[in-house]
């Protein structure tokens, strides 16, 4: 009898093990101001069908579109007593709404994410026009509930132009009673034409108490050196979660090690470090060294802006030359080895000159 095939569980995405997912998450740290221009917005007149969440990676933007979902999933009546009457988007975790949602199971409420890649065991570099298109017979359909659907796009920044222009067809001729809530790192890098269609609601870094009251109530017990936690997490409570459990702040230090020497840099060190963040499957430590060199060469410029100006090409060449080494590591499944070795042979050369 031949045995059934092993059906291999695709991760989430964005997943930090030991953290709730947005969609599981009940309490909302920070950004009071724009859960309430979201609650009065659902509870005025004229309620826009499709909203942009801007701001940097991790501040909470997933969280607070799942929670404002899940209270509209749960209040469909925009002018019933208790939404009028409500002074926050919570929505009791045991509701039926919250239970659905938590589970990925809700049928009016669809997450367009960049989809995993069962070859290459990574997450594809897109967010691709065949999940956009699940929109189609998504909003095609009637609404379990009979009243809202709602999609919630994370992140828009992922979409290829093919994907951005299909969301834009839909945009342009919403569906009765459907809501769009797009998460965008870098809103400005949208078209013009999304843009225009969208409610903007800029989402800000959080403040270092925060961060330390949400890793704690999240069991994450912050580290004793919180100066480098919050230096590495620069506002992101997903972050400063990574840095707490170890791993990203271990990748920092042996950064910050090797660019420190890295006139003299020591290749058996420079190998090791390579090994560490390229590996398969070590997403969150790939880009934890992306985001590591990005902040070094922008101190860099920001150093040199105005004693060493002659500096300034070579930073910036660097910073081109890293940034498009990586996206054509992760686009064609290259190896991200040499792309780290690269920067640092690179910025050896660099600093010296």
């Amino acid at each position: 009898m031949a045995k059934a095939p092993i059906i291999e569980e695709a991760p989430e995405f964005d997943e930090v093990d030991g953290l709730p997912l947005p969609r599981e998450q009940s309490q909302l740290y920070g950004h009071e101001i724009a859960e309430t221009e979201l609650l009065d917005a659902y509870r005025s007149q004229r309620f826009h069908h499709a909203w942009i969440l801007g701001g940097p990676k991790g501040i909470g933007k997933a969280t607070l579109a799942f929670r404002f979902a899940r209270f509209i999933l749960e209040h469909p009546d925009r002018f019933s007593t208790p939404v009028m009457a409500a002074n926050s988007l919570y929505v009791p975790p045991e509701s039926h709404s919250a239970r659905m949602v938590a589970a990925g199971s809700h049928a009016d409420l669809l997450h367009l994410r960049r989809p995993w890649d069962l070859k290459t065991k990574r997450f594809k570099r897109d967010l691709p026009v065949d999940e956009v298109r699940k929109t189609t017979g998504f909003f095609g359909s009637t609404a379990a509930g009979g009243n809202w659907r709602i999609c919630i796009v994370d992140s828009a920044d992922d979409m290829n132009q093919s994907a951005a222009n299909a969301l834009l067809k839909i945009l342009e001729e919403p569906p009765k009673q459907s809501l769009f809530i797009l998460l965008s790192h870098n809103p400005g890098r949208l078209l013009p034409t999304i843009r225009s269609r969208c409610r903007k609601l800029t989402m800000r870094k959080l403040e270092e108490p925060m961060i330390e009251q949400a890793l704690s109530e999240m069991g994450c017990i912050p580290p004793s050196n919180t100066t480098a936690l919050h230096t590495l997490a620069d506002g992101s409570l997903r972050q400063a979660a990574l840095a707490a459990n170890g791993g990203a702040l271990d990748i920092a230090q042996e950064f910050t090690a090797l660019v420190e020497t890295v006139a003299n840099l020591d290749m058996i060190r420079a190998y090791s470090f390579a090994d560490k963040v390229s590996a398969r499957g070590a997403e969150d430590a790939w880009n934890t060294f992306l985001e590591l060199a990005r902040t070094f060469l922008s101190n860099q410029l920001r150093k040199d802006a105005s004693s060493r100006p002659d500096a300034l090409v070579r930073w910036a060449d660097l910073w081109e030359k890293v940034g498009r080494a990586a996206s054509i590591a992760d686009a064609l499944n290259l190896d991200r080895k040499q792309v780290v070795l690269s920067f640092l042979i690179d910025l050896r050369k660099a600093s010296s000159g």
